[in-house]
């Protein structure tokens, strides 16, 4: 990249922050729509760019702050495999080549991302990082600051997607005692290899996939593994097909539409109950306790009368904490989007406070299965302001919700 630091802000018709599924997803759809991609012309100072002049035509940039394709999925660890992951849909217009199961899902996806990214001549900018939206009044738009390898860059954009997912905001949670822990204290996000925890003793807290496949990949190299979850886990058998898919979107869209926080896709659907899992029940490995009440420096604690076998206290080494992320929106701080109830009031993909702004991979597009849709409705909602026929709501007038009540720290 090339870029100068002093330059004015660059204008463009829609930005789009994040190349994971949904971003790309958008961006694809914006070409169907005889979108033009700026690529390298979307830089102050930049090279020449091989693609044709934009001229009259609507034009749109694509920004990453990942250094490669591949979006979130590139930084999972080596372990999870294609045949490992909740289903990964394809992207409009491109099918997902199978491949090998057991290849390593960040391998396989990120190669099937690039590709796609090149054969619809999308020209993502990487590695980009988003520092800042905000108001430009003179000109109604959004100005959009971000730093580049060669400096800072801000663009003027009349719309803007925000794909920008939740992988770089991992959510720990708060227990008594936590900073006292003598041990190791790991996220999903730092997982690296079931190996490294050979010979310890490992407490694994949290009710997703994430919990259960780590269990399963730790457990024959550990001394020991405790599964602890806020919730009874939920086992659903059968197929997760699209009829499944859609109901789960469906129960989170109803939250961000009252202006709540989003609560995961996989919170709705439960975990599906394979081969696999059922022997993991079986062996004991997949025994689920209930969350301890304190953290203890060798290890944690339950209060008397918590666990059914009357224990109150498991050495630990290690505690990883596959507790989720949050939605990584602190670039959007200055345009107060949130609403009282926690979350930003929403309608599909589109803010109603602001409908210059599109959040998709949040909420009900949070997966394969809502991004793909979302992008394209994304685009929709762009034309319509692009076009006049959506109005800014004025800051602060969301729609009322109920207050969401306090939140119960833990894992879901």
């Amino acid at each position: 990249m090339q870029s100068s630091p002093a330059a004015q802000p660059v204008d463009v018709d829609v930005l789009v922050v994040g190349a994971g599924q949904a971003g790309l997803s958008a961006a694809y759809h914006l070409r169907r729509r005889g979108f033009v991609p700026l690529g390298l012309d979307g830089l102050p100072s930049a090279g020449p760019d091989d693609g044709a002049s934009p001229g009259d035509q609507r034009t749109f940039v694509v920004l990453d702050g990942a250094p490669a394709p591949g979006g979130a999925w590139q930084f999972r660890w080596p372990s999870l495999t294609m045949a490992q992951t909740h289903a990964v849909h394809d992207l409009p217009g491109l099918a997902l080549d199978p491949g090998d199961p057991r290849e390593s899902a960040s391998t396989a996806v990120g190669r099937y991302f690039g590709a796609y990214e090149q054969l619809n001549d999308l020209r993502v900018l990487r590695p980009v990082g988003v520092r800042e939206v905000r108001d430009d009044p003179g000109s109604g738009a959004l100005l959009v600051e971000a730093t580049t390898p060669d400096g800072p860059v801000t663009w003027r954009a009349r719309t803007l997607v925000n794909a920008t997912g939740t992988w770089t905001k991992p959510f720990w949670p708060w227990y008594p005692g936590r900073e006292t822990f003598a041990g190791r204290q790991l996220h999903t996000h730092d997982f690296g290899a079931a190996e490294d925890f050979a010979g310890r003793r490992v407490v694994v807290v949290g009710g997703g996939a994430s919990a259960t496949q780590f269990l399963l990949q730790i457990a024959p190299h550990a001394a020991s593994t405790t599964w602890v979850t806020r919730r009874e886990p939920v086992w659903v058998g059968g197929p997760f097909d699209e009829d499944r898919g859609r109901d789960a979107v469906a129960l989170v869209d109803e939250r961000t539409r009252a202006g709540l926080a989003p609560e995961s896709v996989v919170s709705v659907t439960g975990l599906p109950l394979t081969p696999v899992y059922e022997a993991g029940i079986a062996s004991g490995v997949l025994r689920r306790l209930p969350m301890f009440s304190r953290v203890v420096p060798d290890g944690v604690a339950w209060d008397p009368g918590v666990r059914p076998d009357a224990v109150t206290h498991q050495g630990a080494d290690v505690i990883l904490w596959a507790t989720g992320f949050r939605a990584a929106l602190d670039h959007l701080g200055p345009l107060g989007l949130r609403g009282p109830g926690g979350g930003i009031v929403m309608d599909g993909p589109t803010v109603v406070a602001d409908p210059r702004v599109q959040l998709v991979g949040y909420g009900p597009s949070a997966s394969t299965i809502g991004a793909n849709r979302a992008g394209r409705e994304a685009v929709r909602s762009v034309l319509r302001v692009l076009d006049g026929a959506a109005s800014v709501v004025p800051r602060g007038l969301v729609a009322p919700v109920e207050p969401s009540g306090p939140v119960v720290p833990g894992p879901a």
